[in-house]
């Protein structure tokens, strides 16, 4: 039954993410909501504390990216939704396998758009800058950046998701 939650939940919020660009709350809160019950019904208390554990790791894992503006709160919800429906181990495969997969899709958009040295190198001395290696810059702002094409994160959160059962 929770498995039937999280992969009916992960196709309708790939399907809105890539239509609408947008991950609803409409569909996250339910699905939150039932799995957590599903795991208390199924597991006890173990099985709530389990799923509230997930819940908070997912949202965790994703915060950063979402405040410094990398992807939009419907995916860090997403995420927090499958660490509830299936507790923090499972959502931490989920976090690195869809990490690896939307590095992939990020360097394959960049090199269609012709800026992957550009961008990469921006990266790189942004982030040195945030370890206060090198005076503080951020390339990642502005101008060039308004110009970057997206793609919508849900895409690598459901791969990750699908991933994350075969290599359990």
């Amino acid at each position: 039954m929770i498995d039937v939650i999280l992969v009916i939940t992960t196709l309708v919020c790939l399907y809105t993410d890539l239509r609408y660009k947008k991950i609803y709350n409409v569909v996250l809160i339910p699905a939150l909501a039932i799995g957590f019950l599903a795991n208390i019904y199924t597991y006890g208390i173990s099985g709530g504390i389990s799923s509230i554990k997930g819940f908070v790791l997912g949202l965790i894992l994703l915060f950063i990216p979402f405040a410094l503006g990398g992807m939009g709160g419907g995916d860090v919800k997403l995420l927090g939704v499958i660490g509830a429906i299936k507790g923090p181990d499972f959502v931490f495969s989920v976090f690195l396998v869809a990490a690896l997969i939307g590095g992939i899709i990020s360097i394959v958009v960049m090199i269609r758009q012709g800026n992957f040295t550009e961008r990469f190198k921006a990266v790189i001395f942004t982030f040195l800058s945030m370890l206060h290696l090198i005076p503080p810059v951020n390339l990642l702002k502005g101008k060039e950046s308004e110009q970057v094409i997206s793609f919508p994160y849900g895409i690598a959160l459901a791969a990750g998701t699908f991933m994350a059962y075969l290599v359990r």
